[in-house]
């Protein structure tokens, strides 16, 4: 398992609607953001990468995804700084496996 439910369980305080609402939101929006990631780095759009990894960074951290987290903000940081295309393109299938695989791990473990 690469999510753990720490931080949300902290937020949530026991109220199991708020973390199944996290989760949900989570599996609604996040393919949809790599999705779009992805298009941005085919059309080799910087501005488009940086705000749909800015976008994810948030919910891999909230989901503790601590690794995949820094491979958000590398690809956030080169697409703000017009860095290498190349090197976006390198770090994204890791970024795209880990959350991929946490779908996977969550429709699983929450029976969705």
């Amino acid at each position: 398992m690469i999510y753990s439910l720490d931080k949300i369980n902290e937020m949530a305080d026991g109220d199991e609607d708020f973390i199944n609402s996290v989760i949900t939101v989570f599996l609604e929006e996040v393919p949809d953001d790599l999705e779009a990631l992805e298009t941005a780095l085919e059309e080799k759009n910087y501005e488009q990468v940086y705000k749909m990894a800015h976008k994810i960074k948030p919910n891999v951290d909230l989901l503790g995804m601590e690794q995949t987290r820094a491979v958000a903000l590398e690809i956030e940081n080169l697409g703000k700084n017009e860095a290498n295309m190349g090197d976006i393109q390198t770090l994204f299938p890791i970024l795209k496996t880990d959350i991929h695989q946490v779908i996977g791990e969550l429709k699983n473990d929450f029976n969705l």
